[in-house]
């Protein structure tokens, strides 16, 4: 499948801009937290979960998605959101704990809505693969032509809610994409220690849906997988499940001792850098020098400090706040 220049070019923003965002992100959470990691303290305070070195999964399946096409997400929620075309500004501000940040600072890095661009994500783990068929039900019975995509983890693929929807989906035939990111660790659990198949994308034959498997720090391998998914949930052919194997440059979660890693395992992935593949296929093809490249990383760059000293400056909420929304 031939992709356009301008379309590789996106790509290729999209995950320079997750990138800059999360590693940025990752210099913030740190301040004032060491020598002892008070988690309590600094400008981010609270767990912090980045999305380094999966870019190309959020990039490659977003990168077919309207504004007004739902998507879940997980505790690892920020390259997800930056794809989909999120407000960089408000996100930032939600992470700072500020008013003015998407759930006016109440909700943190893991609960990020913004329903402008139908996006939402939680801290449970596969808490939102029903949601998102729940989204394609309702999508089906509208007699609308979006898709649903839920975002989630290999370890969420071992419990009862992946199961129950992924079953009910296929029933219901409803148009909803099942992205299993596989990371090789849930937390520090190693798949093999865990799931009793090789590859999630086998357990598509047992619900009767077509399941694929893909390099996931390939992102035009996962482009073209979410083509093919998405355009027949559009045509409203039923569900589809794509497993991306990739791997995250960062712990589970910042402050991670990553005791579980074999030696070297991270340097060898880290060769597999999605930024640098999709680099290099558009330098192959002629569609990006070197001059050009560093252009896109200083245009994302200034992206995210705009955001950053928007969070910085705006103020929190008020103590009484803490009492508003909230059921009774």
């Amino acid at each position: 499948m031939a992709l356009d220049k301008e379309t590789l070019l996106n790509l290729y923003r999209n995950i320079v801009l997750i990138r800059t965002f999360e590693e940025r992100v990752g210099e913030m959470y740190y301040e004032d937290k060491l020598p002892a990691f008070d988690i309590a303290a600094g400008p981010i305070p609270g767990e912090m979960h980045l999305y380094s070195g999966q870019e190309a999964v959020a990039a490659g399946v977003c990168a077919h998605l309207r504004r007004d096409d739902p998507v879940t997400s997980t505790h690892r929620p920020h390259g997800h959101m930056i794809a989909k075309g999120g407000d960089l500004n408000a996100m930032m501000a939600e992470i700072f704990g500020k008013k003015t940040g998407l759930c006016q600072g109440k909700g943190g890095h893991m609960h990020l809505f913004e329903p402008a661009i139908h996006f939402g994500c939680g801290g449970i783990v596969g808490g939102g693969i029903p949601h998102a068929v729940g989204a394609a039900l309702a999508i089906k019975k509208r007699k609308e032509d979006r898709v649903a995509v839920a975002f989630f983890g290999e370890g969420a693929a071992n419990i009862g809610a992946f199961h129950e929807s992924v079953n009910l989906a296929a029933v219901w035939k409803v148009p909803v994409v099942f992205v299993v990111e596989d990371n090789l660790y849930a937390i520090s659990v190693p798949k093999e220690a865990s799931t009793s198949v090789r590859s999630n994308a086998e357990r598509g034959a047992a619900y009767g849906i077509p399941a694929v498997q893909v390099d996931g720090q390939n992102a035009i391998a996962v482009y073209e997988a979410a083509q093919v998914a998405i355009d027949r949930a559009r045509r409203g052919e039923g569900p589809s499940l794509i497993e991306a194997i990739c791997y995250r440059f960062r712990g589970h979660f910042e402050g991670d001792a990553e005791g579980y890693l074999g030696a070297g395992e991270k340097l060898e992935w880290k060769e597999k850098d999605p930024i640098n593949i999709l680099g290099d296929q558009l330098k192959e093809q002629g569609w990006l020098s070197d001059a050009e490249a560093e252009a896109i990383q200083a245009v994302m760059s200034e992206r995210v400090s705009a955001a950053e000293l928007f969070a910085r400056e705006s103020p929190y909420p008020a103590p009484e706040e803490a009492l508003e929304h909230v059921f009774a």
